[in-house]
């Protein structure tokens, strides 16, 4: 028994070193691929915080956006019943009423007895006039329509289509008008004409019954 010791001693530790020389690269990987793995969860996740939702991204035409678009967009307040957060909560009458841009118009749908038949409509798009818009009109011209309700409800109409009308729908479009004849549309991105002439200054306006978009230049049907 004494004379095997030696032997097998050496034996045993030349084993479990051999052993140790075949388990430690393994354990060495395993560690560096649980540290590979974190490194690159970590990279990955900081990349999916720093990428916007796609849905909250406007595209660069402008079509995959809810919100508002247009250099006139700027002097809408902020806040209160004039803001866009404010006039999404009226009829649309109502809401151009707390748009001080709009006061010439306002006072147009009040003379020609406008009020509630677009503010109880359903679904619809209105191209809005400036106060500017309606500046380019001779003043005699304009006090003359304002007295006329007849011709005043006959413009006013031809600036309201029975339909929610996206941006996308703009660019190439031909729609009928509540005055029953047709207006024109074209554009992209960000700049749009109606019959060729009016542009679209503040467009995809919300309101709780219609989508405005406001333009520079009155609309004037075929009398």
């Amino acid at each position: 028994m004494n004379a095997t010791l030696p032997t097998s001693l050496p034996l045993r530790r030349a084993a479990i070193a051999a052993t140790a020389a075949l388990i430690l690269p393994l354990a060495l990987t395993a560690c560096s691929d649980s540290d590979s793995d974190k490194g690159s969860g970590g990279k990955k996740d900081s990349a999916a915080a720093a990428t916007p939702n796609k849905k909250e991204t406007p595209s660069a035409d402008g079509s995959a956006t809810d919100q508002p678009f247009g250099p006139a967009c700027s002097s809408v307040p902020k806040d209160g019943a004039g803001s866009f957060d404010g006039m999404a909560k009226d009829p649309v009458a109502t809401a151009a009423s707390h748009n001080p841009a709009l006061s010439t118009l306002v006072t147009a749908v009040k003379k020609a007895g406008l009020v509630d038949t677009l503010n109880n409509a359903k679904d619809i798009t209105v191209f809005a006039p400036t106060n500017d818009a309606f500046a380019k009109i001779p003043k005699a011209d304009l006090d003359k329509v304002l007295a006329d309700k007849e011709q005043l409800t006959k413009i006013l109409t031809y600036h309201v289509v029975g339909q929610k009308l996206t941006p996308k729908q703009l660019e190439k479009g031909s729609y009928e008008t509540l005055e029953k004849s047709k207006l024109t549309t074209a554009g992209s991105g960000e700049s749009y004409k109606v019959n060729d002439t009016s542009k679209v200054v503040c467009g995809n306006v919300p309101t709780a019954n219609a989508t405005v978009y406001i333009v520079d230049t009155v609309l004037m049907p075929k009398m």
